[in-house]
């Protein structure tokens, strides 16, 4: 039990519950500004009073597009606001953060005959017994 309790308490667990809790939070909102502003938009100016009521007939097949063009619309603001106001800032802060972090300097460098990775300090190659210079 303590281990299970140890899994459900790890940050990764946490993190995603959250972000699941927040997301369909975030859904919700999506979904009424959908419903309440774009649809009757939408419907304005297509002449009807609902956008999710749109089809076509095909062989007296009916084939509902609105519904579909509404939650592909749901799907897109969504991953533009995700994108915009999360991805990005991200990647931009990983990205600063990574350019601040000087790169370590290397440790080793080629030997001039075998191209074995061999210590700076080195004066002989370990792989092919080469002399090499001593580099400062």
């Amino acid at each position: 039990m303590a281990e299970f309790r140890a899994f459900l308490l790890r940050g990764n667990v946490v993190d995603l519950a959250i972000g699941i809790m927040i997301g369909a939070a975030f859904k919700g909102v999506i979904d009424s500004f959908l419903a309440d502003i774009l649809n009757p938009l939408v419907a304005a100016a297509g002449g009807k009073t609902d956008f999710t009521e749109y089809s076509f007939t095909v062989n007296e097949a009916v084939v509902t597009y609105g519904n579909f063009i509404s939650v592909l619309v749901s799907f897109l603001i969504t991953a533009l606001v995700i994108f915009y106001l999360i991805i990005r800032p991200m990647n931009h802060l990983q990205a600063r953060r990574q350019s601040a972090v000087p790169e370590p300097e290397a440790t080793t460098r080629p030997c001039p005959e075998c191209l074995t990775e061999i210590p700076k300090a080195a004066v002989r190659c370990a792989a092919c017994t080469a002399a090499v210079p001593a580099v400062g």
